[in-house]
């Protein structure tokens, strides 16, 4: 695939770096944020492991709960620890129909 076969439409998927989060780590992370704030408790932590490449961590819900677009949603932050190295990753959860969180962001934590 060159440049010629992309469209403005669909962005190609840059290959997962060796410092950063593999497409099955930010999964995992994925369960644990929808584990940990299903569970609701205050001041709670959900850790996450991938064994197949080393990553773990743990995500921990902020603040309170607050409404978006009539939907009951909570922001937390992930961490990110493979080998030596370790990183954050904010993220956003709102609850769906089914009662489950549906996770709607999650991405490199930037300090404001």
């Amino acid at each position: 695939m060159d440049s010629s076969d992309l469209t403005g439409s669909i962005r190609a998927l840059a290959p997962a770096s060796e410092d950063g989060p593999t497409e099955a780590d930010l999964a995992l992370a994925r369960i644990a944020a929808s584990d940990v704030l299903t569970k609701g408790d205050k001041d709670s932590s959900q850790p996450w492991e991938n064994p197949a490449t080393g990553a773990r961590g743990s995500v921990t819900p902020l603040a309170a709960v607050y409404t978006a677009d009539g939907r009951s949603c909570r922001d937390f932050l992930a961490s990110y620890v493979k080998d030596r190295s370790e990183s954050w990753m904010q993220g956003a959860a709102c609850r769906a129909a089914q009662g489950h969180w549906e996770i709607r962001s999650l991405k490199p934590w930037r300090r404001g």
